[in-house]
């Protein structure tokens, strides 16, 4: 091969005649027609006809880069000035370098193929040795010159070639290859796999030890872009869906020389779901598995960690598993359990790690964060809900357990000081829920310290729900018990002492803001008053239905039957003192049993007043039968006197008085008037009275004309 060094003087001297210029052309373009050919046998060899060929391509790269540069330098040496003086002497010279151009980019052409043939040949070399990370970088640079994105003339002559479909299809199978190396060789450093059993499964991981081979693995493999979906898709379905949401047995072994390891349990069956393991066994096994993986945590690109990549696929379905699966069962029940619980420093800590080793990204992932900010609110409403739970258990319990409140306290106690209540029975249940509140006034909102009640001030977070727990108690305790409070007199008249009771409690406690706590309190009271009124009104109904049948017309003799429907009324009466006495204050007691029997009595006196005839023997029959009512009346109170509030006790006495007393005594006892009888008789009562009892005579006259 001739040099630029081997020319004569006269080529040496710029090349400034024509004839020394043509001559340097001449030769050059020789010696590139002859290297050409050896290279068209070459590139025919090993990618047309595929025949051994075992010139080492390296030979000819030496060789074609020399006869570039000699190209270049004479190219560079005859300007565009000197080329137009040298048309203007020899159109063939200019032709010959014309054809020096079109050579020169065949050569350009042929270099690049023997290039890429080298690149092959170390690519394969690299494969064999298994130094992936060189075959990583040499298949890059193949890539460069086989895939190029430029469309230089050298590009689209290449792209034109005959070898150029096989030279790509060689470069795709080599990629193949290089990635099929890469993942057998992770998975061969990095093995998971599952064991399923009838009712368990048991998920084991290997990470090897050798941290070099492991890491030079891991970053070629990214590099050479592989899918992690499958490692992904393990470490969540079988590793950490499972830590989340089951109780594991995690074993993890860092003893073994070659490998660490980790082995995970669990069973399959659908089991107990409130059988949940603990947030801190879930965020103490999370964190093992990560350390057992922590080996190919290595940075891929600037800030690009194997676990970000991992994160990425993975994190927003774990973080939503983690949180409603597990973070929001750990939320405290109770405010002892709050008191106690580290949940928002360990998820802090546990956040921190996640962030530490890339999977979790500090400025975007937020879910853990936004979970801390909203735990105390969430708190409260778990808390608010299980307080609501709990009153709503307790307002299923039967109210007929029943318990005596505020022994010894009197009537004339409590009307000195309205926050007494007075002695009676309410259900045991109904203490409970005084209970229950009172542990809602011993909550301060900033506080992690019960105080005592008297020091509660109306900031208390929890006060709204001693207003729904009142107010739930008047909708639903009637409901719940509708049939027995319809049906059991006693019941009625404990739901009234309840409701009262709980309306003494809240005015009680009124000072501390219970919301809303005057309309509680009237809520209450008329809630338990409408159901007392109903059995007191059914009562009623039952005297009446009862003297419905009784009959007293008839003017020789009423017979035995009226007395029996007395007695009756009177038993019934009895039964309800069994059931009433002791369970209503005596005050109540005493008031509604005056009322009923003040009905009863009207019914009696009126049915007296409108015969229109009453012979001496029914006189005297009325007048016993008033006297039974008399008699047994008083023993329906705890106190007999207090028969005496019955409105018309004075004036059912005074009929029987009338029945058996003479017209000069009744005359008497009006007293123009002004007589004892003018306070529960008007005069036309009494002037029918004497018209059914005495016969029409002047003396009868005489006493009606005084009766006015």
């Amino acid at each position: 091969m001739v040099t630029i060094g081997e020319l004569g003087k006269d080529d040496l001297h710029g090349f400034s005649t024509t004839e020394s210029t043509k001559n340097s052309i001449v030769r050059i373009l020789e010696q590139i027609r002859r290297f050409q050919n050896r290279i068209r046998k070459h590139i025919e060899d090993n990618y047309v006809n595929f025949v051994p060929n075992y010139t080492a391509s390296d030979v000819y790269i030496d060789e074609g880069e020399s006869l570039l540069r000699e190209t270049e330098h004479l190219l560079k040496n005859v300007g565009s000035d000197a080329r137009m003086a040298l048309n203007s002497a020899n159109i063939e010279l200019t032709q010959c370098l014309e054809e020096l151009r079109e050579v020169a980019m065949g050569l350009k052409l042929s270099q690049r193929i023997l290039k890429i043939d080298d690149l092959f040949q170390c690519l394969e070399e690299s494969n064999a040795t298994k130094d992936y990370l060189t075959a990583l970088d040499l298949l890059g640079k193949l890539k460069s010159l086989v895939c190029s994105e430029n469309s230089s003339d050298v590009d689209l002559l290449f792209q034109k070639c005959e070898c150029y479909d096989t030279i790509k299809v060689r470069y795709h199978i080599q990629a193949n290859i290089l990635q099929q190396n890469l993942q057998q060789r992770f998975e061969s450093l990095v093995q998971f796999s599952e064991k399923v059993f009838p009712s368990a499964k048991s998920v084991n991981l290997q990470v090897s030890k050798d941290v070099t081979q492991l890491q030079d693995t891991v970053l070629a493999l990214f590099e050479a872009r592989y899918n992690p979906m499958k490692l992904c898709d393990f470490l969540l379905e079988n590793c950490l869906e499972p830590i989340i949401t089951k109780p594991v047995s995690v074993e993890y072994c860092t003893e073994k020389d070659d490998y660490f390891q980790i082995n995970i349990s669990y069973s399959v069956k659908a089991g107990n779901k409130t059988l949940r393991p603990s947030y801190k066994q879930v965020f103490m096994y999370v964190k093992i598995l990560f350390e057992c993986l922590a080996n190919i945590n290595i940075e891929i690109s600037t800030n690009k960690y194997v676990f970000g990549v991992i994160g990425n696929h993975i994190k927003e379905k774990f973080i939503k598993l983690l949180v409603e699966e597990c973070l929001m069962y750990s939320i405290p029940d109770t405010m002892d359990e709050y008191q106690e619980s580290t949940l928002l420093d360990d998820l802090q800590k546990f956040e921190q790690m996640l962030t530490d080793i890339c999977f979790l990204d500090a400025d975007k992932d937020r879910e853990l964060k936004d979970f801390g900010e909203k735990f105390n609110y969430l708190f409260e409403e778990r808390f608010s809900v299980k307080i609501l739970e709990s009153a709503r258990t307790i307002m299923q319990k039967d109210l007929q357990d029943m318990v005596i409140v505020c022994e010894g306290i009197n009537a004339k106690e409590v009307e000195d000081n309205k926050f007494l209540f007075p002695q009676c029975m309410i259900s045991k249940s109904t203490l409970e829920l005084t209970k229950l509140m009172e542990r809602i006034l011993r909550q301060p909102p900033n506080s992690h310290h019960e105080t005592d009640v008297n020091d509660i001030n109306a900031s208390n977070i929890f006060l709204p729900i001693i207003s729904t727990i009142v107010t739930t108690y008047c909708s639903d305790v009637p409901k719940i018990h509708d049939k027995l409070l319809e049906s059991i007199p006693q019941q009625s008249v404990l739901f009234y002492n309840n409701c009262m009771y709980l309306a003494n409690w809240v005015a009680k406690y009124s000072d501390v803001g219970i919301p809303t706590h005057p309309a509680l309190v009237k809520t209450l009271q008329s809630t338990g008053l409408r159901l007392f009124k109903v059995q007191e009104a059914k009562q009623q109904k039952i005297i009446q239905e009862i003297m419905k049948n009784l009959d007293i017309s008839d003017t020789h003799s009423i017979g035995s039957a009226p007395l029996k429907l007395v007695r009756q009324c009177l038993r019934q009466m009895e039964l309800l003192k069994n059931v009433w006495l002791y369970v209503l204050p005596e005050t109540i007691y005493n008031k509604t049993f005056s009322f009923i029997l003040n009905d009863f009595f009207q019914d009696i006196i009126r049915r007296i007043i409108s015969l229109e005839d009453i012979s001496a023997a029914v006189a005297s029959e009325l007048s016993e039968l008033i006297s039974v009512i008399l008699e047994r009346v008083p023993d329906l109170f705890k106190e007999k006197h207090e028969a005496f509030q019955v409105s018309s006790w004075m004036k059912l006495q005074q009929l029987q008085m009338i029945l058996n007393a003479s017209l000069q005594e009744i005359v008497d006892q009006w007293c123009d008037g002004a007589g004892i009888l003018t306070a529960n008789y008007k005069a036309e009562e009494l002037r029918h009275l004497i018209r059914a009892l005495f016969q029409n005579t002047d003396r009868r006259a005489k006493a009606l004309s005084r009766i006015v």
